[in-house]
């Protein structure tokens, strides 16, 4: 049985998108494929008194493993469990937890996919950092770099070899602006393989994976929608805001491309139906100002998904950049566009060799 463990230097850096592409392409090749994770530090609740890890909760519908969530998740960080931890000064041995969990995830398995923490000194208070999981599990390390800077590079792969040392079979550098590539390609990984670090993928920036979905942009703006709720799954690029004049509004609307949300006032119906004459995708409408009946019966009629939220328009929008481009893959469509990219630029055969995997 094989094992890597995906971790990241930072949040958002694209683990799960590796876990899930990796696996897909292992499945297709015939190889039987798990998934564990031993540390999560979010509790997701889909129902009341039911605490789980909703990125693994994903994996395991995506890859149709025949685990319960709960068995794919080692430690659950409750608030309650977060109490009683105390920064690491409880006598609790969560390794010793984790380790038979993992050892039951991983029977029956050929690969086994092990999501780290969001950062190398993720659970390091509770002696679940990625140093230790992989100290403790025996696995292999991919480090996942997301691209900041040209500096960040560098400093983020040294960082993890030096954190993870021998477990560390190879690093990926995710995000890369185009303008970027060829200096990343040709300069920064030729001198981090003089350094051992090997560098299996430089994966370019692609702006459709940044897109949040309408039912995303609801629970984060807990919105009330209006119409069209079917149409959650829609994936929006950019955003638009409508505190112009409609003269105004139309061509700059029909100027922003992709798929688009306008945000407005509620009582703005003008120039919701001016958006709607054109291809914007979802209308947010603050204020919690209801629009007129003939702007909901336009929505509905062409499909497009309105929501209704409490807060001003200058509120909604701060709190869409706090998450905009930090969203989870959950879309089939998102998914299927990393794969894509993934595959194309990604070194399966290094890793594979890498792995001892036939």
């Amino acid at each position: 049985m094989k094992a890597l463990y995906v971790t990241s230097i930072e949040p958002f850096s694209g683990k799960t998108a590796v876990c899930l592409a990796l696996g897909r392409r292992f499945r297709r090749e015939g190889y039987k494929v798990g998934y564990f994770k031993p540390l999560s530090t979010q509790p997701w609740e889909p129902a009341p008194g039911r605490a789980l890890d909703e990125d693994a909760d994903f994996v395991r519908r995506t890859l149709e493993l025949e685990e319960s969530t709960e068995e794919l998740t080692g430690v659950l960080l409750t608030p309650s469990l977060a109490r009683e931890m105390r920064c690491g000064c409880a006598d609790r041995d969560l390794m010793a937890e984790v380790k038979p969990a993992y050892e039951k995830a991983r029977a029956g398995k050929e690969i086994m996919l092990v999501e780290g923490g969001s950062s190398l000194r993720e659970g390091l208070s509770l002696g679940l950092d990625p140093r230790s999981v992989t100290e403790a599990l025996d696995l292999s390390a991919l480090a996942i770099i997301r691209y900041r800077n040209r500096i960040n590079q560098g400093d983020d792969c040294i960082a993890a070899y030096q954190h993870l040392y021998d477990h560390l079979v190879g690093t990926m550098i995710n995000a890369v602006p185009r303008s970027e590539l060829k200096l990343s390609l040709k300069i920064c990984t030729p001198c981090l393989e003089q350094q051992d670090i090997r560098v299996l993928g430089t994966i370019p920036f692609q702006e459709e994976l940044q897109a949040i979905s309408v039912g995303e942009l609801a629970d984060v703006l807990k919105a009330e929608f209006l119409a069209r709720k079917d149409k959650a799954d829609v994936l929006i690029e950019r955003f638009v805001v409508g505190a112009m004049g409609v003269d105004q509004a139309l061509p700059r609307i029909r100027r922003v491309p992709g798929a688009k949300a306008l945000i407005t006032g509620g009582d703005r119906s003008d120039m919701q139906l001016v958006a709607l004459q054109t291809a914007t995708r979802c209308l947010i409408l603050t204020g919690n100002l209801r629009p007129m009946p003939e702007v909901i019966r336009r929505g509905e009629e062409i499909g497009v998904p309105i929501l209704l939220v409490r807060q001003n328009t200058l509120e909604t929008v701060e709190q869409i950049e706090q998450v905009f481009g930090k969203t989870r893959l959950g879309q089939e469509t998102k998914l299927e566009a990393f794969e894509a990219l993934f595959a194309e630029h990604f070194d399966f055969e290094r890793l594979y060799g890498l792995m001892e995997l036939s």
